[in-house]
């Protein structure tokens, strides 16, 4: 059962000023007060995302350096060759990059490692393809960070390197042209949680005003940036709040042509953070996962609606069939839990088989972490070696318990809630019970129990729309101005008590796993309301039979057929017995 958990009112003389001051609802202000924004001013300026309050680019630590080495290449006429990982962050990172630079210099090229016969990061085939091909400079993108051999090698065969990364560095630095990561200890950079197309973003922010080029000439990159800060998990507020609303604006109104076949298969009218998500990160991923990251640049930098068409299409299938292999893993992998009672038992799951497919791992990982939810590593062979994905639970960093494991490890590098790894196929035992050992000796018993976060408790009268004026709720329409919502700015959950079956609510889907909710509440029978709680189908009979019930759920549209309709995300349901 998932633990619900009441944020703290704060300060009720605070909420209660601010709820005069911007007149709105104390709904409304005390959400407002619970992300940290007390008065007005910080009211109007997080309401009004401002272009001015990004952060000036030569603050981060050894921008100076990369400008001048991208000058000399450019001077001098030398081939540079952009580099980044096969995933969102990365594929982004590059194309915003390529694209930028490819306008102020022929000789360039892109290059996305080969999943499986290079692994993450720098590889020896990059370097040499680079040294073969006689380039000059290579800028490095969501990677690097850790590449100390890699970049010794091409050092000494006469390229340089910039590394543009935001994973957190190992204990020395790779001796680089230039290092751009905010997660540096010296580097001073007023906000550390740029995605790696955001200090990309960065790179190409500085060196166009070194060249007299004005911000809003880069607002065209800002959607590559938006759908990776998405992707990623990054915490957006700070700067990524801002790059990440004006992103979803160039999306809306004038989205580059390599994700315009994604945004009219949505059939939707506007795109949220939820939307890049779900509708276009998992399409570009999955280039990378079936095929080749490269497939995902060469959509992404399209300039032609029938090259986007023809490739998204490839991508699309690459798609499904990542979809039928994650499937499948995904059940083999609760089985190997199911019918294990020690696997069962402990703080964590560990799980290898070198038949499963390396570029769907992650994902797994991230399914058993949820049903199950620990620190998760789902394992596959990869060459000589095994590769793993880490997923980890609320407030436990698995990045952590990996260093931890460094005896057990050949490399790893990753985030708080998300890691690689790669270890020898004969420490896979060892290596499982060392990260048991570690979480178990680290972890609360709290940690272990998934929580939903609830914001406030309201009636449904909050819900009910003024016909005469829009037909949703005033509640929902200054919500919409908290977006973009994600890690650190959350879309508020909200729990209502006392709510019944309006006498529709019915199981759906071809199994009935879901639960389509129309209700109402005991307290206000005139407002009646529609929902879709995923995964609750089993309690459709209870449901309708009329029992008072508790929801916890988030706001958000229903678009169908040109019909827009609030619905309620159903997060948990409750009855008095388990209340």
């Amino acid at each position: 059962m998932k633990k619900w958990l009441y944020k703290e009112s704060k300060e009720p003389n605070l909420v209660s000023q601010l709820q005069q001051d911007l007149n709105v609802s104390y709904t409304v202000a005390s959400l407002l007060v619970q992300r940290e924004i007390p008065d007005f001013d910080t009211a109007k300026t997080f309401f009004n995302p401002k272009w001015n309050h990004t952060h000036d680019p030569f603050l981060m630590r050894d921008m100076d350096a990369a400008i001048n080495r991208i000058q000399l290449a450019i001077r001098d006429k030398q081939k540079i060759l952009i580099y980044g990982d096969y995933d969102v962050d990365g594929t982004t990172a590059v194309s915003l990059v390529y694209s930028f630079f490819a306008k102020l210099h022929e000789e360039i090229a892109y290059y996305i490692p080969d999943r499986y016969k290079e692994g993450y990061g720098i590889s020896k085939a990059g370097v040499e393809y680079a040294i073969d091909n006689g380039f000059g400079l290579i800028i490095a993108l969501d990677c690097g960070i850790k590449a100390i051999d890699h970049v010794d090698f091409a050092k000494k065969n006469n390229i340089d390197f910039i590394i543009c990364d935001h994973h957190r560095p190992g204990n020395e630095l790779p001796k680089a042209s230039a290092v751009l990561d905010p997660k540096r200890e010296d580097c001073d950079y007023p906000f550390k949680e740029l995605c790696g197309c955001g200090i990309g973003f960065k790179l190409i922010q500085a060196y166009s005003s070194t060249i007299g080029l004005s911000d809003s000439d880069l607002h065209v990159y800002l959607d590559l940036v938006a759908i990776a800060i998405a992707a990623d998990m990054v915490p957006i507020n700070n700067e990524n709040r801002i790059l990440c609303y004006f992103g979803l604006k160039q999306i809306n109104s004038n989205p580059r042509m390599g994700i315009v076949p994604f945004i009219k298969a949505a059939k939707k009218s506007k795109f949220n953070v939820s939307d890049l998500v779900f509708s276009i990160a998992p399409k570009i991923n999955a280039a990378g996962r079936i095929h080749s990251g490269k497939k995902a640049v060469d959509l992404l930098i399209s300039d032609s609606l029938q090259t986007a068409n023809e490739i998204s299409e490839q991508i699309n299938n690459y798609n499904l069939e990542r979809r039928s292999i994650d499937k499948t893993i995904t059940e083999q992998a609760l089985e190997m839990i199911a019918s294990n009672a020690e696997l069962q038992n402990k703080n964590t799951t560990v799980l290898y088989s070198p038949n499963w497919h390396k570029g769907v791992i992650g994902i797994v990982a991230s399914r058993l972490m949820e049903t199950y939810y620990r620190p998760t590593i789902i394992l596959s062979k990869s060459g000589d070696v095994v590769s793993g994905s880490a997923r980890s639970v609320r407030d436990f960093d698995v990045y952590n318990a990996l260093q931890a494991c460094t005896n057990e490890i050949l490399q790893f590098g990753g985030h708080m809630y998300a890691a690689g790894l790669t270890i020898a196929e004969d420490k896979i035992v060892e290596f499982s019970n060392k990260f048991e050992s570690v979480v178990q000796q680290t972890i609360r018993p709290e940690q272990l129990i998934q929580q939903i976060e609830i914001d406030k408790e309201i009636e449904f009268q909050e819900l009910e729309p003024d016909i005469l004026r829009n037909p949703l709720p005033k509640l929902y329409r200054i919500l919409e101005r908290f977006a973009p919502f994600g890690p650190s700015n959350r879309r508020p959950v909200f729990v209502t008590h006392n709510v019944v079956d309006n006498g529709y609510s019915k199981a759906i889907g071809a199994d009935e796993s879901h639960l389509k909710l129309n209700i109402k509440q005991e307290e206000y029978p005139h407002i009646i309301v529609s929902g879709i709680a995923f995964k609750f189908g089993h309690l459709a009979a209870i449901v309708k039979s009329g029992t008072p019930f508790s929801i916890a759920y988030t706001l958000e549209l229903n678009e169908w057929n040109n019909q827009v309709q609030l619905q309620l995300n159903v997060k948990d349901i409750r009855f008095e017995s388990n209340l």
